[in-house]
C-alpha cells in the first residue's frame, strides 16, 4: 500500500493509534505506539528511539537510532478495533543515525542472505508450521501448564480447541496471513496452524504476527497460547517445522523431473547437503533456549538424526511426497526449528547454510528410509548419522566456533548472541530443579 492509500484507510476505519513494531535479537516483540495524527510524519520523517537497553542492540553512549516503517506491512488489528474506531500496526527497519541499516537488526540480518540468494537468482520461500499449546490461566492471568483438552491428532469430538481456532484463524487472514490449515496436534492441549508459503522476510513477519495474534485472541478467552517448545514433560513437544523450497524466473529451482530422488534438482540437493553439513552450528539459532533441547530427544517424534529421507518424518529433513504434476510443490523440510527461535535470525542461517551448499557443490549421502528412531546407537554410528546437539550449553559452544553464524550475525549480534545465550545456559546449570531434589535430597 502506497501513503495516501493508508492514510485514507485510516480515516474510514478511525484509526486512533498505530504500533510500530520491531524484533529485538532473541525474537522478542518491541512496539512504539503513536496517535494517528503523527503517522504521516513517522511515514516521512522516520521515528527516533532509544536502543540502548534492547537486548543486542547499542550501548548506551551510542543509542540514538531511528525506525523506518515498512508500508508492506500496514495492518488493522482485529482484537484492538471495532466498528467505531481500531488500531493499526505497521513492521520497521531499524537505521542508525547515519541513515545505515542496523546490522544488528534481525530483519537487516536476514535481508543480507535473501539478497546473496538473489545474487545467484533465487527467491528463498518458507512455509513454517506453528505448534503451541492452549493453558487455563488463574484470575492473575498466570498459565499453568494443564492441557484444556484431552484430545489427540486430528481429533474432533474431543477437541476444545474448534472455536477459538476458528477465530485465531480469521484474525490473522484479516492482517493478509493464508492460513492453509489449523487443527488440533498430537499431546492433549496442542495444536498447530499452517501458513501459505512466502517470501523468507515476508513469512518472518507473518511468524512474528500469528504469535501475537494468537496469545492476543487466547487471552481474550482466558488462555495461554504458549510456544515453549517443551512445557509439559512426557508428551511431544512443539515445533516449527519449516518447508523450503527456491524459485528462479518464476520456476521451482528444487525440481528437475529427472532426478531419481523424488524430483529434486541438483540445487535442492546441495542445499540440503550444506543444511545436514552445517546444522550443529546452527541449532543454538534454530533452537535456542534450555527448553528446546527437552523436545531434542528421541522417543517423542523429535528429529534429532542428521539426515535426511524421502517421506521420512524420523529424519531431520523430510522430503514430502507431491501429487503427480504438482512441480511447483517440490520442497524440503527442516523438522528441528521450534518457535521459540526468532524467525529472522532462523530462516537467516538456514538459508546461509543451504547457500554454502550449492556455493561449494556439497555432496549429498544417500537418503535414509528407515525409520530412524528404531536404531539402536551402534547403527546409527555404522550409517555415520550424526545427533544435534544436547543442550543449549553444547548447542551455543559449537555456535561459537562457527565462521557461518559469526558472518551471518555479524561481529556484533554474533558477541551479544553468544553471551546471551551462555549467560542462560550457565544460569540452568546452577539452578537446582525440584527432579533433584525429589531424587536425591532424601537419599544422599
Amino acid at each position: 500500500m502506497k501513503k495516501q492509500e493508508i492514510l485514507q484507510q485510516c480515516k474510514q476505519k478511525n484509526v486512533r493509534f498505530v504500533h510500530l513494531q520491531f524484533c529485538d535479537l532473541l525474537g522478542i516483540v518491541k512496539s512504539v505506539t503513536i496517535p494517528i495524527d503523527k503517522l504521516e510524519e513517522a511515514i516521512d520523517h522516520n521515528v527516533w528511539f532509544d536502543g540502548s537497553s534492547i537486548e543486542g542492540f547499542t550501548r548506551i553512549f551510542e543509542s540514538d537510532m531511528y525506525l523506518q516503517l515498512d508500508l508492506s506491512t500496514f495492518a488493522l488489528i482485529p482484537w484492538e478495533s471495532d466498528d467505531e474506531e481500531a488500531t493499526a500496526r505497521v513492521i520497521c527497519d531499524v537505521f542508525l543515525p547515519n541513515g545505515k541499516p542496523f546490522e544488528g537488526d534481525p530483519r537487516q540480518i536476514l535481508r543480507r542472505q535473501v539478497e546473496r540468494a538473489k545474487k545467484l537468482g533465487f527467491e528463498y520461500n518458507v512455509g513454517p508450521e506453528l505448534e503451541f499449546f492452549l493453558f487455563p490461566t488463574d484470575e492473575t492471568g498466570k498459565a499453568y501448564p494443564v492441557p484444556h483438552d484431552s484430545a489427540g491428532y486430528f481429533d474432533y469430538s474431543s477437541d476444545r480447541g474448534v472455536g477459538i481456532r476458528r477465530l485465531m484463524s480469521d484474525s490473522v487472514t484479516k492482517m493478509g496471513v493464508e492460513v492453509e490449515s489449523i487443527h488440533h496436534e498430537v499431546a492433549p492441549g496442542q495444536h498447530e496452524i499452517c501458513f501459505k508459503y512466502n517470501s523468507a522476510i515476508a513469512q518472518a513477519d507473518q511468524v512474528v504476527t500469528v504469535k501475537t495474534a494468537l496469545r492476543a485472541i487466547a487471552k481474550d478467552h482466558g488462555l495461554h497460547a504458549a510456544f515453549m517448545p517443551k512445557p509439559i514433560a512426557g508428551v511431544n513437544g512443539s515445533g516449527m517445522h519449516v518447508h523450503q523450497s527456491f524459485s528462479k524466473d518464476g520456476k521451482n529451482a528444487f525440481y528437475d523431473a529427472k532426478s531419481k530422488y523424488n524430483g529434486l534438482s541438483l540445487t535442492a540437493l546441495q542445499f540440503i547437503a550444506g543444511q545436514l553439513h552445517h546444522l550443529p552450528e546452527i541449532v543454538s539459532i534454530t533452537n535456542p533456549t534450555v527448553n528446546s533441547y527437552k523436545r531434542l530427544v528421541p522417543g517423542y517424534e523429535a528429529p534429532v538424526y542428521i539426515a535426511w529421507g524421502q517421506t521420512n518424518r524420523s529424519a531431520l529433513i523430510r522430503i514430502p511426497r507431491l501429487t503427480a504434476g504438482r512441480t511447483e510443490g517440490t520442497r524440503c523440510e527442516l523438522r528441528c526449528p521450534d518457535s521459540s527461535s526468532n524467525p529472522y535470525l532462523a530462516f537467516a542461517v538456514m538459508l546461509a547454510a543451504g547457500l554454502n551448499g550449492i556455493e561449494g557443490k556439497y555432496a549429498i549421502p544417500e537418503p535414509i528410509d528407515e525409520n530412524i528412531f528404531e536404531f539402536t546407537d551402534k547403527k546409527a554410528r555404522r550409517m555415520r548419522i550424526r545427533t544435534v546437539p544436547g543442550s543449549l550449553h553444547e548447542a551455543v559452544a559449537k555456535s561459537e566456533k562457527s565462521a557461518l553464524v559469526r558472518e551471518v550475525l555479524g561481529e556484533h549480534s554474533f558477541e551479544k548472541f553468544i553471551e546471551a545465550k551462555k549467560s542462560e545456559a550457565d544460569s540452568y546449570r546452577l539452578y537446582v530443579t525440584q527432579w533433584e531434589l525429589d531424587q536425591y535430597l532424601d537419599n544422599y
